[in-house]
């Protein structure tokens, strides 16, 4: 059986010949280029320049070669963003730090000493947000310019040539987590309710820009797509961020716009939504609006335990990582311990299919290579219907 045999038996929620795997298909399920770096010489091999998936979070895309050597399902195909899109080169030395603008008039630092860019300034955290036509007045991206897609049919028709599942992220993160961005978290927790009519304005275009890119994205590469991610952060370790009526009632019916849009022009893909956290009590409004996959499965949240998850809901949506705890015990556990872990999340996520293996959530710099070789060497073993 194939890559792309495997996953689409998989998300029709079949038992495939083996459980699939997921490393960098997407930059929620990638490693860091420390990480990655470390793991190559490991094994042996000489340093490699990376391709960058996301340099903001330093996430890489590995080499075919090392993909095909650790028998990963998952292509992926990133569209140039405020992520990707020339970064190094508009970074600026600040001495302790560098500092790079987007796009989006956001401010990012990265510390010298540190492993990823933070947001630091957000561009209307201070205006008047009471202000008629603030919305329509700034300077948003060109959602829909075709050079953010730059080599990707190319690359997509390549994947599908070589029998693997293809992938594509959207143009950034979700409704929510841009209003922080854009405002600040302080205000966006407070906006709906205090200027509500700028609020959905602002929720609103965010959706019209990721409405625009995907116009863009599904003719370029019709019909050679598999999965569509779009996502958003709105669980903790406890619970949520918002509270779902929250989220029902100023970013669902804007999200759903988002979702039925992609469905119109791709009728055949799926759907995956990523929240890290405690995203259960929403599980059922995002299959109410077309979720099809489920990314990660953050088990060692509370109400993410993954044997409740997967017999409350696993009729109904794929699950796309859960395979290793990422914040624990593939940093800081011993081999012992991740094998333990994946076996455990196997035992609980894999029966009847509808289970794809990654982490919960990227690799990071910390994590040493000999924990993640336990936890591919174990899912070998175990992995197997």
């Amino acid at each position: 059986m194939n890559s792309r045999e495997r996953i689409l038996k998989t998300l029709n929620h079949e038992e495939p010949d083996r459980i699939p795997y997921d490393l960098a298909g997407t930059t929620w399920t990638g490693i860091t280029n420390c990480a990655y770096q470390k793991w190559r010489k490991y094994l042996g091999l000489e340093d490699i320049e990376p391709d960058w998936s996301d340099v903001i979070q330093q996430i890489v895309i590995p080499d075919e070669d090392f993909l095909n050597r650790f028998l990963v399902d998952v292509r992926g195909l990133f569209p140039l963003t405020s992520h990707n899109w020339d970064v190094w080169s508009k970074v600026r030395d600040k001495g302790k730090y560098l500092e790079y603008s987007d796009e989006w008039g956001f401010v990012h630092h990265f510390p010298k000493d540190g492993h990823w860019f933070s947001l630091v300034e957000s561009p209307m955290e201070h205006t008047d947000f009471e202000e008629n036509g603030i919305i329509n007045a700034y300077q948003w991206p060109a959602a829909g310019d075709k050079a953010r897609l730059a080599g990707l049919r190319e690359n997509a028709i390549s994947f599908r040539n070589r029998d693997k599942i293809v992938f594509i992220k959207g143009l950034c993160a979700g409704l929510f987590e841009m209003h922080q961005r854009v405002r600040g978290v302080a205000n966006a927790m407070t906006d709906p309710f205090i200027y509500p009519a700028n609020s959905d304005l602002l929720i609103g275009k965010i959706a019209d820009l990721k409405i625009e890119f995907w116009e863009s994205a599904l003719a370029e590469l019709n019909g050679l797509v598999d999965i569509v991610g779009e996502g958003d952060d709105y669980g903790t370790q406890q619970s949520q961020l918002i509270s779902p009526e929250h989220f029902r009632e100023y970013y669902k019916p804007h999200f759903k716009r988002v979702l039925n849009y992609i469905k119109q022009k791709a009728p055949e893909v799926k759907l995956m939504f990523h929240s890290c956290g405690n995203v259960r009590p929403v599980i059922p409004d995002l299959i109410e609006i077309g979720v099809d996959i489920l990314n990660p499965v953050h088990i060692n949240s509370s109400g993410m335990e993954p044997t409740q998850l997967k017999k409350d809901f696993g009729d109904s949506v794929v699950f796309w990582g859960g395979g290793v705890d990422t914040q624990k015990i593939l940093p800081s556990g011993t081999v012992k311990e991740v094998a333990d872990d994946v076996k455990r999340n196997i035992g609980a996520l894999a029966p009847g299919g509808g289970f794809v293996f990654c982490t919960v959530h990227n690799i990071q710099s910390e994590v040493p290579p000999e924990n993640i070789m336990a936890m591919w060497n174990t899912l070998q073993e175990f992995g197997k219907y």
